[in-house]
């Protein structure tokens, strides 16, 4: 049955204020570099590692962040920040990387560079190589994210929305490899839940509310590969 003028006006105003909503993101949002550490707090490796993602996590156009990995529970100390999803979030990314299985500690840039991250400079030398995303615009506004429209590797890509504590937190290690030592982390992941997919079209999806005091990323991401979008608030 043809649509009545009224539900074509609607329909072209929805259109119209996607659009808009795009091209506002894409005027707003600067592209960054993801830095990710996954750490643990029962790794003895992991602190130098630590301490460099903290001298970056203030530069511009850097989303630092800490994921904290449980595969070292066992050796007596329970890392109180680790979550299975972001030891799966690891393990997706070997093969790509061209590791056998997942270390700690490992940086990973944009998805596709990766290295140990505890030498001097070395987070450093990491985000001067990789660059920004070089995906689709992305923006997060009005309690949505708004991703332009762009070609989009293997026909579709994960949005994955991440909750982090933007800062420094310190945690005293009372068992493990690091008894009695308190270790700084930055910026460190609490939660990462997959918000939706997006396939080369316009498209703005719903952000639901932080709470904590979290502060919410967004990634546009080939599955288990390079990041080609980023943004933050």
């Amino acid at each position: 049955m043809p649509r009545s003028s009224a539900g074509r006006f609607a329909l072209l105003s929805s259109l119209g204020a996607l659009a808009l909503a795009a091209s506002l993101g894409a005027a707003a949002a600067q592209p960054l570099t993801v830095v990710e550490l996954f750490t643990s707090q029962g790794c003895s490796s992991c602190p130098p590692a630590n301490a460099n993602l903290i001298k970056v996590k203030d530069q511009p156009g850097v989303l630092a962040l800490s994921f904290n990995v449980t595969y070292w529970d066992y050796l007596g100390w329970k890392d109180t920040f680790g979550r299975q999803e972001f030891t799966q979030r690891q393990v997706r990314y070997e093969p790509a990387l061209g590791r056998d299985g997942p270390f700690t500690p490992q940086v990973v840039v944009n998805g596709h560079a990766d290295g140990v991250g505890a030498a001097s400079g070395e987070i450093q030398r990491l985000i001067s190589s990789a660059g920004h995303t070089k995906g689709p615009s992305l923006s997060l506004d009005g309690g949505k994210a708004v991703i332009g429209a762009g070609s989009v590797p293997g026909g579709k890509a994960d949005v994955w929305l991440v909750r982090y504590t933007k800062g420094v937190v310190e945690v005293p290690v009372a068992r493990g490899e690091n008894t009695g030592r308190t270790l700084p982390h930055a910026n460190v992941v609490h939660a990462l839940t997959k918000l939706g997919s997006w396939t080369g079209d316009a498209t703005a999806l719903d952000l639901p509310a932080a709470s904590g005091g979290l502060s919410t990323a967004v990634l546009v991401q080939s599955p288990g590969g390079p990041i080609l979008a980023a943004a933050t608030n």
